[in-house]
């Protein structure tokens, strides 16, 4: 691996080969590219393949085909998640040291009847930025020997952040630098609010790492200083700053670009064939298509890193 320098910036692309890549996916990988070019960066691949059953080999083949394609060059050697299943397990233990993780056993039809129940008698169930009901937290009180039964008793268990916990240990409020547009058109130092997504999985019994465990220690550990992604991730920051103060982490500074749409309004995802990317090739677009398409986005991101606000 090459030598990195210590004020060489680090970008990375992390897509998951659980499908095949689009237009979002495009624009992000190219900004992210540009970007560490542009003042001598260098750009990581890093393939997350946790989710064994969503993940497939083809998939990833045409990550390498699409990227390759749309003119990108990536630092060898391509980081593959499921390769560090280990590292993340030693990462989640140190959490479980400090005594801010539990073993959670409701299943969703349990989740969904609590809250149910709960909204019936008139009280409003909070939920997080992406309206997903916020665990009760039911085991969270539990005595360490009731919670090791849990986890030995044969349910499917989740190791979830203990957040109220969590947010205590970590001191002074928790901010991050952003550099792009947030949601609201925010840029300047953000105030996290982890409080908000409640007890996060941290891991399930049948998935070693969540995204938001795996992808703090994989930046740290590849020196990334700049995390560059689409605005569906600009609340995840907060969980992902918690982590960091934590665990002793560097902060990166973090540039939340916007997400292309479809046309029924909503995020392109990777059932929408008709903005892959190997589907727009196969209709004959160039690489020079794809970059005049989304030159507005390009040309933007490109002008926040020259002049970055703060």
């Amino acid at each position: 691996m090459p030598t990195v320098r210590p004020e060489q910036p680090v970008f990375r692309f992390a897509p998951s080969p659980n499908g095949l890549l689009h237009l979002g996916h495009a624009l992000s990988a190219i900004v992210n590219h540009d970007m560490a070019a542009a003042i001598g960066g260098r750009f990581l691949l890093r393939i997350e393949d946790i989710d064994r059953t969503r993940c497939r080999p083809e998939f990833e083949t045409a990550i390498f085909e699409d990227l390759t394609w749309l003119g990108l060059s990536w630092d060898e050697p391509v980081r593959r998640q499921s390769d560090h299943l280990a590292r993340y397990a030693a990462t989640l233990d140190r959490l479980k040291a400090m005594g801010l993780v539990y073993p959670s056993v409701m299943s969703r039809g349990e989740i969904k009847a609590a809250v149910a129940a709960a909204e019936a008698s008139g009280g409003a169930w909070p939920r997080d930025p992406d309206g997903t009901p916020l665990y009760p937290g039911r085991e969270r009180d539990l005595s360490p020997g009731e919670q090791a039964k849990l986890v030995a008793g044969g349910r499917a268990y989740a190791w979830r952040l203990d957040v109220a916990k969590a947010v205590q240990r970590a001191g002074e409020p928790l901010t991050w630098h952003e550099t792009g547009a947030g949601p609201s058109g925010e840029t300047w130092r953000i105030a996290a609010d982890p409080s908000a997504w409640g007890d996060v999985i941290l891991s399930r019994s049948d998935a070693p790492s969540s995204y938001h465990l795996s992808v703090v220690a994989d930046d740290a550990l590849q020196g990334v200083t700049h995390v560059v992604r689409g605005r569906d991730l600009y609340h995840a920051t907060s969980i992902h700053r918690l982590l960091q103060r934590l665990l002793g982490l560097p902060e990166p500074v973090y540039h939340h670009h916007r997400l292309i749409l479809g046309p029924d309004g909503r995020k392109l995802s990777k059932s929408n064939g008709d903005s892959g990317i190997a589907a727009l090739r196969a209709a004959g677009h160039s690489p020079e298509d794809i970059r005049r398409m989304l030159a507005d986005d390009t040309s933007e991101h490109m002008r926040d890193l020259q002049s970055p606000r703060t």
